[in-house]
């Protein structure tokens, strides 16, 4: 990848990160891709042979389509050309598409399979603490947590990661999608469209949740490697507000996409800035801000949510590999077992 072999993070203005980071993923994405594609022209050449022997077989009941599969999306929404290959859709994950957090959930695997220690959980339960308290995305706090966390994973095989993210995903992550932000992603993927992952989730994770959900690939936050071990850093930095428009933008220029035919939905007003590049903006289970700024500029709003309001999650949560917010939970858990036993 050529945004691994750039200048070291620390050496960039914050601009400079933002664009790498949205490069990064940019790049990580098209890769994904292209690994996708061969894998299906390779997948060709034995189709005759997997035929017949799903002929010769006893036919199976089908499994049940994941929830929200086939579902209408609700009235009004904006109805995509068919086919028009200038067009795509662009999806934030975190109470978005899913109830809750990705990274909290790959968190919470992470410390059940003893991936970090009950010291580091501790450091991760003030830090958290501070941003519940505070409500503020504090840069310097955001950075030791987010160093903090990627210490962690320095050193681990990039496999180990990813077949965890995979465990994660059937235990856990299917059963949290929204029926209908899922119907908004199939509604896309029916018109023929692009549609993608727009996450400051891991790579590892993103990648999971947009191939289980059929859509083309993930934009998220990656992390570098080396001899298919994690190095302790981010190429770039985290993929969040300003980075996620960079990322939507760049794979915009690749894909030869026009962003004014373009869709995206999130939750969050930390996307404005990803919402704002295209012609059709959604917002999705907003929070108050984003709710504020849909109803000043007439964005289209849809919430899933029945009467209650998604649990909030602190960035610190999501900084790193998703390690602290697993850590928190891990620890309050812990807590809780105590003063009850």
């Amino acid at each position: 990848m050529a945004a691994l072999r750039r200048l070291h993070l620390a050496r960039r203005s914050p601009d400079e990160r933002t664009a790498l980071a949205g490069e990064a993923a940019a790049d990580a994405a098209e890769a994904d891709l292209l690994a996708a594609q061969r894998a299906e022209r390779n997948g060709a050449t034995d189709t005759a042979q997997r035929t017949a022997e799903k002929a010769a077989k006893p036919e199976k009941a089908e499994k049940p389509e994941k929830a929200g599969r086939g579902r209408r999306a609700p009235a009004e929404d904006h109805t995509p050309t068919p086919g028009d290959p200038q067009a795509a859709a662009f999806f934030d994950c975190d109470n978005t598409i899913l109830r809750g957090a990705a990274m909290f959930y790959l968190g919470v695997g992470l410390y059940r399979r003893r991936f970090f220690t009950r010291r580091d959980v501790a450091r991760f339960v003030w830090q958290q603490t501070w941003f519940r308290l505070h409500g503020s995305e504090d840069p310097t706090h955001i950075a030791d947590a987010q160093d903090t966390a990627l210490g962690l994973v320095a050193g681990k095989r990039t496999a180990e990661l990813e077949q965890i993210c995979e465990e994660i995903f059937e235990e856990v992550i299917a059963d949290k999608v929204w029926p209908g932000t899922r119907a908004l992603v199939q509604m896309h993927l029916d018109a023929g469209q692009r549609v993608w992952l727009v996450t400051a989730a891991p790579q590892e994770i993103a990648r999971i949740i947009a191939r289980r959900l059929g859509m083309t690939g993930a934009l998220a936050t990656v992390a570098e490697t080396s001899n298919g071990e994690y190095t302790g850093r981010l190429v770039g930095g985290l993929l969040h507000g300003p980075a996620k428009a960079a990322a939507v933008q760049a794979l915009a220029r690749r894909e030869q996409l026009d962003l004014s035919r373009c869709a995206a939905f999130s939750d969050s007003a930390n996307d404005i800035p990803m919402l704002s590049l295209v012609g059709h903006p959604y917002v999705v289970n907003p929070d108050a801000s984003l709710r504020r700024h849909a109803r000043t500029h007439g964005w289209r709003v849809r919430d899933f949510r029945t009467g209650r309001k998604a649990a909030k999650v602190g960035l610190p949560a999501a900084a790193g590999l998703g390690v602290a917010a697993g850590a928190t939970a891990a620890a309050l858990a812990v807590h809780r077992r105590r003063r009850t036993a």
